[in-house]
């Protein structure tokens, strides 16, 4: 097992547990200077620019020391000159990530001096660092993080007693850091470092944990989110689309997968109210290349979909010792919500118009008539985000095993062909028309070796169904992170999505929702 930074049974904590609250305290009693530059390094994985820390306590108790070895942290440079400011009242790194102020306000005589030092203008996207900060606390930030070093007289020279303190926005940021180093260091990952994994449109975060030896795990950060306001209707919309609000559908789906001997990550270990999990690193390999899908790769994570769907599965799965998750449903009000987005947020946004509300019920109206028999059809285990970038290469495995699955837990009790048209409608990779083609009929002969009666027609009007629905969620989608999150390279897929709707409302089923976005968005169906 690997050592953590800190000695075993000499931290403490205090806070609310939810890690909202004002204040946030984490203790820590460190035996050596190695130690404190130990704390400098776990606190260079989480500052960044903008942040305020402020260094307090006695005199001689390591205020210095550990702000060198932080500002070395962040330079990456060992043997950086990092001097004391005692007598230049303040020094300026140009570190990577970020620059950084390092300033001692012990021969301050008042705030007002700050004014003749630049101050504001050298601290405006820095990580400032601050010792003796009681010397002019009108001029610091209220959000801060405080670290107060003390001297133990009990105790052997070399040993500090640090107790940190979140105020304000830092509060609930030395909670989540508190919570990950109790997980990381109960798990033996505590010497782990922590490397950011590029995110995608959740909310939540990734990060690639690398050990000295090399040996490598996921930390995911997915901290319980309240479910928002109530924008129109009764429900807020994570509620109503039925979407996780915590960890616990992830861990339910995750175990329920491996149990069927599916490539889902081992769970090392979990923080389940904090929303934190340990998970089994599957690595990076894609199922595409140069942009475009590779076929053999398509085709067993198809093959991979046709089991699950002909398997029999629960809809309540265990969670942890007295904690069960029941699949929600992918009933009509979760579609039909998805589907109003597009008219929430592409068609004013992008499409230049908000559409009146009598569009809207003729809308609603198509939809629920199209989605009636697909809400009373077949049930499995629907995925929801079953596309390339949640779908995991592992080559050194065999069969089936080789496709890695890392996202679902929006997972609901929906209709089997939802997930195959997450696939072959793939809205980050174009799929061509005859590569679609041949993998739906890959998947209805797997199932219709599975169940004879399998019924190919209506699978295939079910699949344009849904296929349309998914696509007209995701311009909605791809909207709103354009126009509310500032995310506008999700518009560069809308070319792509429109491609994909034009060939769904070919389909006969579709004939009146295809006359609907003729007369209503008819950029969206216009042929190329």
């Amino acid at each position: 097992m690997a050592s953590s930074p800190f000695p075993a049974g000499q931290a403490a904590a205090s806070g609310s547990r939810g890690g909202d609250a004002a204040v946030t305290t984490w203790q820590l009693d460190l035996p050596n200077e190695a130690a404190t530059l130990r704390l400098a390094e776990v606190l260079c994985e989480e500052l960044k620019a903008g942040d305020l820390v402020t260094l307090s306590g006695d005199l001689g108790a390591g205020k210095t020391t550990f702000a060198r070895g932080l500002i070395r942290s962040l330079a990456k440079d060992a043997s950086l000159e990092v001097p004391s400011p005692t007598f230049t009242l303040m020094q300026l790194y140009d570190t990577a990530r970020p620059p950084v102020v390092h300033a001692d306000f012990y021969r301050l005589g008042s705030a007002e001096e700050l004014t003749d030092l630049g101050w504001e203008e050298a601290c405006e996207g820095a990580l400032v660092l601050v010792e003796w900060p009681q010397k002019a606390e009108e001029a610091l930030s209220p959000d801060r993080l405080d670290i107060s070093f003390h001297l133990l007289p009990q105790e052997p020279p070399a040993h500090r007693r640090v107790v940190m303190t979140g105020h304000g926005r830092f509060a609930p940021r030395l909670f989540r850091l508190r919570a990950i180093r109790t997980l990381l260091d109960n798990a033996g990952w505590g010497d782990a470092e922590r490397r950011h994994i590029q995110g995608d449109a959740s909310y939540r975060e990734y990060e690639r944990l690398v050990r000295p030896d090399g040996a490598t795990a996921v930390l995911m950060i997915s901290p319980p989110r309240p479910p928002g306001p109530v924008l129109r209707g009764t429900k807020p919309y994570p509620i109503a689309a039925k979407l996780a609000l915590t960890v616990h559908p992830f861990v339910a789906i995750d175990k329920g997968l491996r149990a069927l001997g599916f490539s889902a990550p081992d769970i090392y270990a979990a923080d389940l109210d904090t929303g934190l999990l340990l998970l089994e690193d599957l690595g990076s390999e894609p199922v595409v290349a140069d942009g475009a899908p590779i076929p053999e790769r398509y085709r067993e994570a198809t093959l991979l979909l046709a089991k699950l769907h002909g398997t029999t599965l629960p809809d309540v799965l265990p969670v942890a010792d007295g904690i069960d998750h029941v699949i929600p449903p992918y009933d009509l009000e979760a579609l039909l919500t998805e589907v109003e987005l597009i008219i929430d947020w592409y068609a004013p946004h992008i499409g230049g118009k908000a559409l009146s509300a009598v569009a809207r019920a003729q809308f609603n109206t198509l939809w629920t008539r199209l989605l009636a028999d697909i809400v009373t059809g077949p049930t499995t285990w629907t995925l929801r985000d079953f596309h390339s970038p949640n779908i995991i290469w592992l080559p050194e495995r065999e069969g089936l095993a080789r496709v890695g699955l890392i996202d679902f837990q929006d997972t609901v009790l929906g209709h089997p062909a939802y997930d195959l048209a997450a696939l072959l409608q793939d809205a980050r990779v174009t799929v061509p028309a005859e590569l679609e083609l041949s993998l739906l009929g890959v998947y209805a002969r797997a199932r219709r070796s599975q169940d004879p009666q399998f019924d190919v027609g209506n699978f295939a009007a079910a699949y344009a169904i849904l296929a349309a629905q998914r696509g007209t969620k995701l311009f909605g989608t791809f909207a709103r992170l354009a126009k509310r999150d500032g995310k506008s390279i999700y518009l560069n897929h809308l070319p792509r999505l429109r491609s994909y709707l034009v060939r769904n409302l070919a389909h006969p089923v579709l004939s009146e929702l295809r006359l609907w976005y003729e007369t209503h968005l008819p950029a969206l169906v216009a042929e190329s």
